[in-house]
């Protein structure tokens, strides 16, 4: 029986602010195991990037219990076993495209060199290798999210959790960035969480998962 990457068991998560409490998440159950591909849809506000968040150890829950079977603990995800990457920009600006794409591996104790090889080679299987030595402001916005894709993928993780990577690409740079970043995870057994307004992204995952006022429906969960 293949080990789950993240059990997810009757979570919610409330947030307080001064005196007032939001509810983000109100209850999820889930799971995900190696080589999913999976679309988690919903309207804005309806709980997507918190579960994300929440799965990725990025935050914890208020209730419920959240475990990584197949990963180790929460303390040891990041930065290679899990890899986010986020709607807006996210690359740091000081550093080239090659650096930033290095940087989580260097923070996961990788050999300096070993990391610069791992960096560049990625970035030429994607195609990225004539941007290696630019800066983010050098980019444009489909270029810098396809590094983004490329900073996920170099440290070959288990799990990519991805929060609307396309949301701010029109529509053909959107699906070129999709195209290229289930390529590059073809023949891997890398699980793919990606949150979602985009139909035509949602449509080419093998599972589909609905957030409605915070509430996770899974089927067979």
């Amino acid at each position: 029986m293949t080990e789950l990457l993240v059990k997810v068991q009757n979570v919610g998560k409330t947030y307080t602010r001064g005196e007032v409490q939001e509810i983000a998440l109100v209850t999820a159950t889930c799971s995900v195991k190696p080589g999913d591909r999976i679309a988690l849809v919903g309207p804005s506000g309806s709980g997507k990037s918190t579960l994300l968040h929440l799965m990725g150890g990025l935050d914890q829950p208020t209730s419920g219990n959240i475990s990584w079977p197949g990963l180790g603990t929460r303390e040891t995800l990041r930065p290679q076993k899990i890899s986010f990457i986020f709607q807006m920009q996210s690359l740091l600006p000081p550093l080239t495209v090659v650096e930033n794409v290095e940087l989580p591996l260097l923070l996961g104790y990788v050999e300096a060199t070993k990391a610069r090889k791992n960096a560049l080679e990625t970035l030429n299987r994607m195609r990225l290798n004539n941007l290696a030595e630019k800066l983010p402001e050098e980019l444009s916005g489909g270029q810098a999210q396809r590094v983004a894709v490329a900073r996920a993928l170099a440290c070959r993780p288990q799990l990519i959790l991805a929060d609307e990577p396309t949301g701010q690409l029109d529509h053909l740079t959107a699906q070129h960035l999709f195209d290229v970043l289930l390529d590059s995870l073809e023949g891997f057994d890398t699980a793919l969480v990606i949150a979602t307004h985009d139909q035509a992204v949602a449509e080419r995952m093998k599972t589909i998962w609905q957030m409605q006022h915070g509430v996770l429906e899974v089927e067979g969960c």
